[in-house]
């Protein structure tokens, strides 16, 4: 194994909870080995990625109630595709080289995978996405 691939593989995180069994698809498999330990390890990252996101859009986001807050999150997910784009090279740039040839062979139901995981990590993560505070001189 060399040293990136190596590296990359160390600092993920583990997922108990991901199972991994042979009646599964390989979408799954590689969902549950690697897309949500890379967007776990990403999830600080994530998360002030689209505070900063937020932010650019007039602090909209901030006024919002929850309901309309996780609309929000959906949309700028689905919608914006400059962002979409961002949050997938993200992850993408994190994957093995053996990872990545896997990736590309259906890369389109596991970039529904990687977003629909990513979305539901930032509504999770909603009470962490306050304004910020503008400061003052004294």
């Amino acid at each position: 194994m060399n040293t990136r691939q190596l590296s990359l593989k160390t600092i993920r995180p583990e997922i108990l909870s991901a199972s991994i069994n042979d009646s599964m698809s390989a979408d799954e498999r590689f969902q549950n080995l690697v897309l949500r330990p890379v967007i776990k390890l990403q999830n600080d990252l994530l998360n002030e990625v689209f505070m900063n996101y937020a932010n650019k859009h007039k602090s909209v986001f901030y006024s919002l109630s929850l309901e309309k807050r996780i609309d929000y999150i959906e949309n700028a997910i689905t919608k914006d595709m400059k962002f979409r784009n961002s949050l997938k090279g993200m992850i993408i740039g994190l994957f093995t080289v053996e990872e990545y040839l896997i990736y590309i062979q259906n890369s389109s139901a596991l970039n529904k995978r990687m977003m629909n995981i990513v979305k539901e990590r930032l509504i999770s993560n909603i009470q962490l996405f306050v304004k910020p505070e503008i400061l003052k001189a004294i």
